[in-house]
């Protein structure tokens, strides 16, 4: 058997944040009222992560665990970062 273990890859959200790639489900806009109610939910839940450092909000990052994080850049940049 191979002891190799998987490396992570992590992205970067600026302020000296990152997230695990392979951890992602999606990365959306953050004024619609459904993704307004997911935030809010996770909130309740303990589950919500800002990674904004005070910025606004431009994204938010669903992850595996059910967890969202908020971060300051717009979606399409961590598309990018993705590549």
């Amino acid at each position: 058997m191979s002891n190799k273990k998987k490396q992570s890859t992590l992205i970067s959200l600026g302020f000296n944040n990152v997230v695990v790639k392979d951890k992602i489900v999606a990365v959306v806009a953050p004024e619609a009222a459904p993704i307004k109610r997911l935030k809010e939910e996770a909130r309740q839940s303990k589950k919500l992560i800002d990674a904004t450092s005070g910025r606004r909000t431009r994204a938010v990052i669903i992850t595996e665990s059910d967890h969202i994080i908020l971060a300051s850049v717009q979606p399409e940049t961590i598309a990018q970062r993705f590549s």
